[in-house]
């Protein structure tokens, strides 16, 4: 690869990052003005915790989830679509294109609070109401970060425990928060953080 392929490919990587970011604070700023409660989740939720720490431990997401209440939906979609996102629901999961002809990629996935996402799932979906302020948005608690990440369990939540393992954030004393399976999982990464 030459020098020049490399910089466009560095530009590529640093514009999809924007994107994702841009969608991020667009969707929570409409969600923030309608007075619709809501929580940031996943990959955007671990970079918010894990960059009070060590900025250059984040590990970026294509992705923009959202925890919504149920309840919450028609405000949330009505906030949304006045910011330019088109509603869709696709396989069970509620999505918020942004814009008419955006992927699925390219969206907010909302999930419900309280709300188990697989029947066969350990925990509920935490609600709203266990997030913090973070800069202009509300993210996820960490404890309840966590938990989420342990009940989906799938290889990427595993490697977002471990990058909050790595900078502090979850320590030994952690198990004990979850209950039996979850704690088992968390035990199990404390205990080989190197896979």
């Amino acid at each position: 690869m030459s020098d020049y392929d490399g910089l466009l490919a560095l530009e590529r990587m640093e514009r999809a990052v924007e994107k994702v970011r841009d969608r991020l604070l667009r969707s929570t700023a409409a969600l923030e003005a309608a007075a619709v409660p809501y929580a940031v989740i996943g990959g955007n939720a671990v970079m918010a915790w894990v960059e009070q720490v060590d900025e250059s431990a984040v590990r970026f997401t294509q992705d923009v989830d959202i925890v919504l209440r149920r309840e919450d939906l028609d405000r949330a979609r009505a906030a949304l679509e006045k910011a330019g996102f088109v509603h869709r629901r696709s396989a069970g999961i509620e999505m918020f294109l942004d814009g008419p002809d955006a992927k699925a990629r390219d969206a907010v996935r909302a999930i419900f609070a309280g709300e188990k996402v697989r029947p066969e799932y350990v925990a509920a979906v935490p609600d709203v109401a266990e997030s913090v302020s973070f800069r202009s948005y509300r993210v996820l608690a960490l404890e309840a970060v966590v938990r989420m990440k342990l009940t989906s369990y799938r290889r990427k939540d595993q490697v977002h425990v471990l990058d909050m393992i790595s900078v502090g954030l979850v320590d030994t004393t952690w198990p004990a928060r979850y209950p039996t399976e979850l704690a088992a999982r968390l035990q199990d990464l404390l205990d080989t953080p190197d896979g």
